[in-house]
């Protein structure tokens, strides 16, 4: 089993734990549950499969009961506030600590850098620019953007992505994109790009000013049910692995664009009682 500094699910962490107690002896979500101190024979099941939470005291039993102690239980902690905080700010605290205690153990998240690249615009965005201009200095390269950055601020963002290994610099100003992914566990991706579509969106805004011959704008409002939605999405889907698929057998590429994809309620359900 991973060290758990090296999970930012806790119920994929308690899952994998059961797994390998069971594989090593006679071990049973009855067990767990009972060592945890539960009077429920499945809660721990019932908690792994996402229908219900674990109170601060059942943090600590749960930890005990799979034998955490020191920072690991610290992590544990963190990790658990992380998967269940609805708050961005207290899930963005919750995982900067993960990533604190990571760290202060000599051990990388996995997703460390995840947050830090989608942090601001300039960090995609130039991922994709620089290995367009090759030999091209931080200040011609400031000029190419919009909104107007500096060169200073161009050179941090080449320098936090050669470091985290989403470029890698062959010669005097010249990159090339890494093979590495721009993943992360799918919780931790969430709230990050959840940031990115802020700055985006008022980017969006201001776009609005181009030539029309540089930007499509395009809406539709409209009265939809809950079966025409989940549809629309899927259509949504597979356009923009169509757009993807485009884009990547483009072997003239002379500039960045943003697509938005947007489908968002303007009211909320008319057929719900609204005393409910």
């Amino acid at each position: 089993m991973k060290p758990i500094i090296e999970y930012s699910d806790f119920r994929k962490y308690m899952r994998d734990f059961y797994e390998e107690r069971k594989l090593r002896h006679v071990f049973s979500w009855r067990e767990f549950s009972k060592n945890a101190g539960f009077t429920s024979s499945s809660y721990m099941k019932v908690v792994c499969d996402g229908k219900s939470k674990l109170s601060r005291i059942g943090v600590e039993r749960t930890g005990q009961a799979m034998g955490l102690v020191g920072f690991e239980m610290d992590y544990f902690r963190a990790m658990v506030k992380f998967g269940q905080e609805t708050e961005d700010e207290k899930k963005k605290a919750a995982y900067a600590e993960m990533l604190a205690i990571a760290k202060e153990h000599k051990v990388r998240v996995i997703e460390g850098d995840l947050f830090d690249f989608y942090e601001t615009w300039k960090n995609p965005a130039l991922r994709e620019l620089a290995p367009m201009m090759p030999g091209a200095t931080p200040g011609e390269l400031a000029k190419k953007c919009y909104p107007e950055i500096s060169a200073y601020d161009v050179k941090q963002s080449l320098d936090f992505l050669t470091k985290a290994g989403f470029l890698k610099k062959t010669g005097e100003n010249t990159y090339v994109q890494s093979e590495t992914s721009i993943k992360g566990s799918p919780e931790a991706t969430r709230l990050a790009i959840r940031e990115m579509h802020r700055e985006m969106a008022r980017i969006a805004e201001k776009s609005l000013n181009l030539a029309k011959a540089e930007r499509n704008f395009s809406g539709i409002t409209m009265g939809i049910s809950k079966d025409s939605y989940e549809q629309i999405v899927k259509e949504l889907d597979e356009c923009r692995r169509k757009i993807v698929s485009i884009a990547a057998g483009d072997k003239n590429i002379n500039q960045v664009y943003r697509l938005n994809l947007q489908l968002f309620p303007l009211t909320r359900n008319a057929k719900e009682d609204s005393n409910e």
